[in-house]
């Protein structure tokens, strides 16, 4: 199996699930009971939350755990009545909780880069929060999210001196990131940050919101008053243990992450024929977008998937659905274009050797399925 889908999922890592089992076994223990075993697992967690924290710049104090990326995005909006902007090409898990508040979408110039023109005529003294992520799952483009904070600022200090009392906010997620960019809440200049264990070898089910101490939220989930009442319920121990050593080994190997997969693209484009890039610039370096305009990306899937090279058509929860690529199709792709799309992720399961193996056996089938669709 040659897998190049890790934006969609990564394997938990083997450090990270010796890490995680003591506290599925022997360190059960509910982290909110009395004794003393259960005060260990206690400490435990929030030094565990701390490393997280640590991670972005921040404290174990600011994060709200949470059970994936999606609930954590859900709750960046909790503390709005209205007023949201957010990318067009943000996930559905942003985009469709912005449209439950009336939100409006801001446009992205052809390159995928946030339309920062559009932004700025579209910030009124209504707007409470604007969504960007950091990192698009799509197409894997880095917004510029440090100059967005600015922007923030500015409008924070024009409200001050014109008597606006109304909030606004900026949230992004950064759950495509943590492998590849150093992360830092304050130069980014952030309120709420998401972050998701599943993108970084950690195991599924497990994210935290990163919120600024200004920021007040209303919780999803009511109940025993963990993660200072934001997140109610039994605190996921193990996820956390394990989403703690999962960042730090990504810190860890963030430079050597960079040179890895910078060759492995060169790599892999040096080896592929007949395609054309729809994205070329200010994009992670594992991630690769493949436009085979006329051929049938669906297919391509299932046939690559038959000579045992993973690949996807763009988001798993959409693609699973059928549903056009929205990202594409706002930066400008045609629906011929968008259904010969093909996005590669490369990833800690992946060597030099695989990369230029899927290149071969892409060129084949691709070839194959030209022919075909040629004596149609």
């Amino acid at each position: 199996m040659i897998y190049l889908d890790h934006a969609a999922a990564t394997p938990v890592s083997k450090k990270v699930f010796e890490a995680s089992g003591p506290y599925f076994l022997e360190e059960f223990f509910n982290p909110s009971s009395p004794y003393l075993p259960a005060k260990k697992v206690s400490k435990e967690y929030e030094e565990a939350k701390n490393v997280i924290a640590r991670a972005i710049g921040a404290k174990g104090s600011d994060l709200v755990i949470t059970a994936g990326a999606t609930e954590a995005n859900n709750l960046a909006m909790a503390g709005v009545s209205g007023g949201v902007l957010y990318l067009t090409t943000e996930h559905d898990s942003v985009r469709r909780v912005a449209e439950q508040y009336g939100g409006e979408a801001i446009k992205v110039l052809p390159s995928g880069l946030i339309d920062m023109e559009d932004l700025r005529g579209k910030i009124t003294d209504e707007t409470e929060l604007i969504s960007v992520s950091l990192v698009n799952n799509e197409i894997g483009v880095i917004q510029p999210i440090a100059e967005i904070g600015a922007l923030v600022r500015e409008v924070r200090m024009d409200r001050l001196r014109r008597g606006v009392k109304r909030q606004i906010l900026l949230h992004s997620d950064a759950s495509q990131a943590l492998n590849l960019l150093d992360v830092n809440v304050a130069r980014l200049g952030v309120d709420l940050l998401t972050l998701n264990a599943a993108k970084v070898y950690g195991p599924k089910g497990v994210g935290a919101l990163y919120v600024s101490h200004e920021v007040r939220l209303n919780p999803l989930t009511v109940g025993g008053g963990q993660e200072n009442g934001l997140r109610s319920g039994t605190e996921n121990v193990p996820g956390v243990i394990g989403f703690a050593k999962a960042v730090s080994l990504a810190k860890e190997h963030l430079n050597g992450n960079r040179k890895k997969y910078a060759e492995f693209k060169k790599v892999f484009l040096d080896e592929l024929q007949g395609y054309e890039l729809p994205v070329k610039k200010h994009m992670l370096d594992n991630f690769v977008v493949l436009c085979y305009n006329g051929i049938d990306a669906e297919r391509l899937v299932f046939l690559l998937e038959e000579k045992g090279v993973y690949v996807a058509t763009g988001a798993a929860c959409a693609a699973s659905k059928g549903v056009r690529s929205h990202v594409l199709a706002a930066i400008g792709l045609t629906d011929s274009e968008i259904a010969g799309s093909l996005r590669i992720s490369f990833g800690e399961t992946n060597t030099k050797e695989q990369i230029i193996e899927a290149a071969r056996i892409i060129n084949e089938v691709v070839r194959a399925e030209r022919e075909r669709v040629a004596h149609e």
